[in-house]
């Protein structure tokens, strides 16, 4: 299992889009990340995340495990200039519990339930949630399709 990885490296996004900071802990089964919310966000209304906000830092997390086959080899060095797209094909039995508020830093954990590697694209299914502290945020089964695009011409 691996520790402390900036999310950056398995994902395409960037600020204002990027809504997970650092990854604690990954392997092929199971991702966990942490996410400090600041004022600045683009998901912050009157001091509170809001539900797409949370929605969004889930779908980041569980896609940090299957993104990651398209940023490095299987010897581990990293591919450069890979484009990536991918989103939510389903999300079922959504419960958002509580919204947390700005300041507060949340850790979000996905496990893979199922996936099917098509070559160029993945689909999988992950069990997520996210907390603040021991309270319960948000808990969901997420699907989620990613696929490699050809590269941007300069």
């Amino acid at each position: 299992m691996r520790t402390a990885v900036d999310i950056q490296t398995y994902l395409p996004h960037r600020a204002p889009l990027l809504m997970v900071d650092v990854i604690l802990n990954i392997d092929a089964s199971f991702v966990e990340t942490i996410f400090l919310i600041k004022e600045d966000n683009i998901f912050v209304s009157n001091d509170t995340f809001i539900e797409a906000g949370l929605i969004e830092n889930t779908a980041q997390t569980c896609s940090s495990i299957v993104g990651k086959k398209y940023f490095f080899e299987e010897d581990g060095t990293e591919n450069e200039n890979v484009n990536v797209i991918g989103f939510i094909s389903a999300i079922k039995n959504l419960k958002i519990h509580l919204l947390p508020k700005v300041g507060d830093t949340i850790i979000t954990k996905a496990n893979l339930v199922s996936k099917f590697d098509g070559g160029d694209y993945t689909l999988c299914t992950m069990n997520c949630e996210s907390l603040l502290g021991e309270k319960i945020l948000l808990e969901c089964e997420i699907n989620l399709f990613i696929q490699k695009t050809a590269a941007a011409v300069s």
